[in-house]
């Protein structure tokens, strides 16, 4: 592990429906900077991704954004980051936030948290990495999906070990406990070369 505990997080850029998502990105945010933890996300100040890099800042932690130039403007790019990188395409941005990170979380969100998601739960059940995957269920936004996975169960294309890559909790501070825990188990070297 890298010396400052890094957790990339993804989720939305606008706030969605429920008061609920904002808090729990508040909280996500805080509980990262209260312990002294670093954010590593998407880079945007809008939505739930600005919500839970400001926690995380006005918490004292410290908040690492990375983002495609094309974005720059339409994501709102957040100028009091820790560090802002400003990269040329979404797969260096993907690649870079998956380097600097121990575990990976995912707040509510659009298809672009939804392709983040899947796409590093792929890269560990492929044995890219062995850095925990979570998704936090605030306020039940993912028990739609979460029924879905179980559907692909019973339909055969995805195995129980395969679903159970994936830590659910309703609440970030059971979430984040989880995640630390099984991220001192994580043995596997990254490589998102091969990817």
């Amino acid at each position: 592990m890298t010396t400052a505990f890094s957790v990339c997080v993804y989720c939305g850029s606008r706030p969605g429906a429920s008061p609920a998502f904002t808090e729990s990105a508040r909280e996500t945010g805080r509980l990262i900077g209260e312990r002294g933890w670093r954010l590593v996300y998407g880079g945007g100040r809008a939505g739930l991704m600005g919500t839970v890099a400001d926690a995380v800042l006005e918490a004292g932690g410290t908040a690492v954004g990375v983002i495609p130039r094309s974005l720059v403007d339409k994501e709102m790019a957040h100028r009091r980051l820790t560090e802002l990188h400003i990269v040329e395409t979404m797969h260096e941005r993907k690649q870079m936030m998956a380097e600097r990170a121990n575990v990976f979380v995912a707040l509510p969100g659009g298809i672009g948290t939804f392709e983040e998601l899947f796409e590093v739960w792929t890269w560990r059940q492929l044995g890219y990495h062995d850095k925990p995957v979570g998704l936090l269920n605030a306020a039940g936004y993912y028990d739609g999906l979460l029924a879905f996975i179980r559907h692909t169960e019973q339909q055969g294309f995805v195995q129980p070990a395969q679903a159970a890559l994936v830590q659910v909790e309703a609440r970030p501070a059971a979430l984040l406990d989880r995640l630390e825990a099984l991220a001192r188990t994580a043995t596997a070297p990254d490589d998102y070369q091969r990817i």
